[in-house]
């Protein structure tokens, strides 16, 4: 019996997945072929999905992008046996896109049935816990600490860190939430590792709550990933029924449950105390600081938030070590991230790397430079609050305090790729504009200096007053920066004034002094 598999990821989904899956199913049986069909998690390289592979005595090999009516073709082919067809890319893991990355946190995306235990267990799953579990708690936040890991979600705070004020909080309930709202423009590594390994996830969570003393966890979904809610709580599920979650973890005595949450789809709740105040059933406003919330957090205990992929990287530190994970990256950049390309790209997908490959070769040598053939003029990084680059910053490594210096963000490693058509003033009214849809309104230099801000730019694109109106989106900015409550109205100025500085000629300015 030979194993096909076909991507059940939702991405590859859109792009006719299912269609391609029931086709195979039904060509095999009008053929008598027996096959095994796998749905596994996508490899990420979204320009080819629906990316199918067979299972071959010589490794798995793929071919893609496949549609329904590819398939009888590919059965005349003889792509059970892996031999060749237009649509043949060789074995999978010799494909360069792929070939070159270093796959820590996604080791089994693309692999393994994502809810299946077996699989995950036969892939080195769930030993970073059984380690865990023989370990003082102080020794867990030791080891993450020494790892170097640093939250994924776009601040960058070292996890070790916030982990060690949550244990040493005396308190009778402690809480783990996953910040599962993944709202960044061009970012879905969170949304590839619910669906394609959620057992790693859950894992990370377990871990956390054994480090830091939680006994509940909850993951914050965004109600937009339908096909990872499904997935997660199948895999909870599994979880439960197995011993991996419960009241006696393992037959350890340790205990930890977990509960998957749908968020209503605001972008403020991707900030952390907005996420907790609509997990508690309010309205998601942002709460002044201090306190913490891992001093007062979720229903005022002491709380672990924590973007997916930075829990989704805890099992394989506690399974090899923090300086195993620490071996990767540069400066004070350790491990890897999930870099995604999306926009104006002939090669969009999923990147992991270790920390340190440069912007340039992120674009071309996995990109391929834009899907339209022409120059590419500038990068958005790290969502709709990220800097717009100019060609000139391109060979910037990528890492937290080399973006810093540019007057950039990181963040959550989303690429989003314009080509030379762009009109970089239209686009720094978008990232007004978006603040203005999605602030939530409780202080005032976001919810009215964004609406503001897109009336100064219409001012300046329609060449009124230009000068003035030019000094005053700097001015705004300004104010937005240092009197915003949260990163939503304090970083809006990022996109918009990285457009002015590198694209003054989009504004109609010749001469523009650069922000430090």
């Amino acid at each position: 019996m030979t194993t096909v598999y076909v991507p059940r990821d939702s991405s590859a989904l859109g792009l006719g997945a299912e269609r391609v899956a029931n086709a195979i199913q039904l060509e095999a049986a009008r053929r008598g072929a027996a096959i095994k069909l796998v749905r596994n998690g996508s490899r990420g390289l979204y320009w080819l999905e629906p990316m199918v592979e067979v299972a071959t005595p010589g490794g798995r090999v793929a071919y893609g992008p496949v549609q329904p009516d590819d398939v009888a073709g590919l059965f005349d082919a003889g792509f059970l046996e892996g031999k060749a067809h237009p649509l043949w890319q060789g074995a999978t893991e010799e494909i360069p896109y792929l070939k070159n990355q270093e796959r820590l946190t996604f080791a089994r995306v693309g692999i393994t049935d994502p809810v299946s235990l077996d699989e995950y267990l036969a892939h080195e799953g769930y030993r970073g816990l059984r380690n865990a579990l023989a370990m003082e708690p102080a020794a867990i936040v030791e080891e993450v600490t020494a790892s170097g890991l640093r939250g994924r979600g776009g601040a960058a705070f070292p996890t070790g860190i916030k982990w060690k004020t949550v244990l040493n909080t005396p308190a009778g309930q402690k809480y783990i939430v996953c910040n599962a709202d993944e709202g960044d423009s061009g970012t879905f590594s969170d949304r590839m590792i619910m669906e394609g390994d959620p057992f790693v996830l859950i894992e990370g969570m377990t871990i956390a709550g054994l480090a830091v003393g939680a006994t509940q966890g909850y993951i914050y979904l965004r109600v937009e990933y339908p096909h990872a809610e499904v997935a997660l709580n199948q895999a909870i599920e599994a979880a439960l029924q197995a011993g991996y979650l419960g009241d006696d973890i393992l037959g350890s005595g340790k205990r930890f449950h977990l509960e998957v949450r749908l968020g209503a789809g605001a972008y403020v709740c991707g900030e952390e105390t907005a996420l907790l105040e609509s997990l508690e059933g309010k309205r998601g406003m942002v709460r002044f600081k201090p306190p913490l919330p891992a001093i007062e957090g979720l229903f005022g205990q002491p709380t672990v938030i924590n973007n997916v992929i930075s829990l989704a990287s805890v099992p394989i530190i506690l399974d090899k070590g923090g300086s195993y994970y620490a071996d990767y990256g540069m400066g004070r950049s350790r491990g890897t991230l999930p870099l995604q390309l999306a926009g104006n790209i002939k090669r969009p997908g999923l990147i992991e790397k270790a920390f340190g490959m440069t912007l340039r070769e992120l674009l071309y040598d996995y990109g391929g430079g834009s899907a339209s053939g022409r120059p590419i003029r500038a990068v958005q990084v790290g969502g709709p609050l990220g800097s717009y680059l100019p060609e000139s910053q391109f060979d910037t490594p990528l890492d937290y305090e080399a973006f810093s210096a540019i007057w950039a963000v990181l963040g959550h490693g989303g690429v989003v790729v314009f080509d030379d058509t762009v009109d970089m003033a239209k686009m720094a009214r978008y990232a007004m504009e978006f603040c203005a849809v999605e602030s939530c309104g409780k202080c005032t230099p976001c919810r009215i200096g964004s609406t503001r801000g897109m009336e100064v730019i219409d001012r300046i694109i329609g060449d009124r007053d230009r000068a003035k109106n030019l000094a005053l989106l700097r001015d705004l900015g300004d104010t937005m920066l240092a009197g915003s409550l949260c990163a939503l109205g304090g970083m809006t100025p990022y996109p918009v004034l990285s457009a002015l500085n590198h694209f003054p000629e989009d504004f109609g300015e010749k001469n523009v002094a650069q922000v430090a």
